[in-house]
């Protein structure tokens, strides 16, 4: 029995874009936004209306990504999605320390 990796040709990983999570290739759109349009009940239509740069096949491909690796993407997605997480991550600017 052969092992073959699943190719997503419209997904790449940028450390620079995202923290690293899958992306739409070319773009900042993460699939975890992707993800959630998604489970929102919006269909690829209605992704596509709000994100009119996409073209079908890249949309598809990062919700092929994402039932593919739907735990993963729902665990970032939770962690975007958490406002204490994110208030947990701003930094004070200095002067508004210097103020304290």
């Amino acid at each position: 029995m052969s092992i073959t990796a699943t190719i997503y040709p419209y997904i790449s990983f940028d450390p620079s874009i995202a923290g690293g999570s899958p992306i739409i290739s070319g773009t900042r759109v993460s699939v975890r936004s992707i993800a959630g349009y998604y489970q929102l009940g919006m269909s690829v239509d209605e992704i596509l209306s709000s994100l009119s740069h996409l073209r079908p096949s890249q949309v598809h491909s990062a919700l092929a990504y994402y039932f593919d690796h739907q735990e993963e993407v729902e665990k970032d997605l939770a962690e975007s999605s958490d406002l204490e997480y994110w208030k947990s991550q701003a930094k004070v600017h200095p002067k508004a320390a210097s103020l304290s």
